[in-house]
């Protein structure tokens, strides 16, 4: 594994990871307008326009960086934001994976929600921490060796965020990026994301693997907070579909976190060389606060390493939003409460 920051791609490998970072002074320039900015749980769609008008005085340089992940098929996967204003002052870490009652300001939600906004449009899901837009990505006691975001014990292995969809596909309604953001470090700071490119991955397969991958041979289980909220925890899994997808050249690539069957012994073979693979190609970052991870939910898959939780208040903390380029395409799931919240 690299570390991202340190990460010397081959110089005819694509460019599947970015470093983008601010200078002082756009920091804090940024900073004060975001702290002004209050709570944007008041009215989002007015604070995402105001988070814009912010964030538009980044300098050209900064600002396009960030719109280009989010525009073009050949920019990097995954993109490590460096220097980014934090709050003055942090309560402890939330205990039960919801959002702190005591952040008296909302400067990184509005860095997590500014970010959002250059990429897409941030979205919510009623079986994902309730619909909120904003989710706090904290280890819970009981969860600890859960393959879901509240775990710490176990290896959060590669996989893609996707939702449950009554059509039977996993990978259509799920979130095109994924923002992470760091308000508090785990007491060591061994935590660490990997992400690894579909890019990087193809070229690093055999050619008959591939081709497996790329066949209807595996079904995708859905979410864990989608099985344990409406499901009881059972078992519920996609049609059949391949693992990745697309242009060789620009591959698309879809992994349950909460389990693939395979549905034969050679794509069984198959999804146990990907997660090899995908261990092999990844990038690897240890997120401080200041620092986010833009990542393309498409282009590539994620990960986390085990760390040690202490439920003292002190606990790792990220917060992460869902965005879509447009909500237009999943217009089917939206709530009638929420015009950005879905099924």
């Amino acid at each position: 594994m690299s570390i991202l920051a340190d990460s010397v791609p081959r110089v005819d490998a694509p460019q599947t990871f970015a470093r983008i970072a601010l200078s002082d002074r756009a920091r804090d320039e940024l900073g004060a307008g975001l702290a002004e900015s209050g709570d944007p749980g008041a009215d989002i769609d007015r604070s995402m326009t105001r988070y814009l008008q912010i964030f538009a005085g980044l300098p050209t340089e900064t600002l396009q960086q960030i719109l280009d992940f989010g525009r073009h098929v050949d920019t990097a996967g995954v993109a490590l934001v460096d220097n980014l204003p934090v709050d003055a002052y942090l309560p402890d870490t939330p205990s039960d994976g919801g959002p702190s009652r005591s952040k008296p300001t909302f400067v990184a939600e509005g860095v997590l929600l500014g970010l959002s906004g250059l990429i897409g449009e941030p979205m919510g899901v009623l079986t994902e921490k309730a619909g909120q837009l904003v989710h706090d990505v904290i280890p819970v006691q009981g969860g600890a060796k859960t393959q879901t975001n509240e775990g710490s014990e176990v290896f959060l292995n590669f996989h893609s965020d996707i939702m449950y969809d009554a059509i039977g596909r996993y990978d259509i309604a799920n979130p095109d990026f994924l923002v992470l953001s760091c308000l508090r470090a785990d007491h060591e700071g061994v935590a660490a994301t990997h992400y690894a490119d579909a890019r990087d991955i193809s070229a690093a397969l055999a050619p008959g693997t591939l081709e497996t991958l790329r066949s209807p041979l595996f079904r995708l289980n859905a979410p864990g907070s989608y099985t344990r909220r409406v499901a009881g925890g059972a078992e519920v899994l996609s049609e059949p579909v391949s693992l990745i997808s697309g242009s060789d050249e620009y591959p698309e690539i879809a992994i349950s976190a909460n389990g693939v069957h395979p549905l034969t012994s050679g794509a069984s073979a198959a999804l146990e060389r990907l997660q090899e693979v995908c261990g092999e190609v990844a990038h690897g970052v240890r997120l401080r606060p200041g620092q986010a991870l833009l990542i393309n939910n498409r282009k590539g898959v994620h990960a986390r390493t085990t760390f040690t939780a202490r439920y003292d208040g002190r606990d790792r903390w990220l917060q992460r939003t869902y965005v879509r380029r447009s909500l237009w395409s999943v217009r089917y799931r939206v709530t009638p409460e929420n015009r950005r919240v879905h099924y």
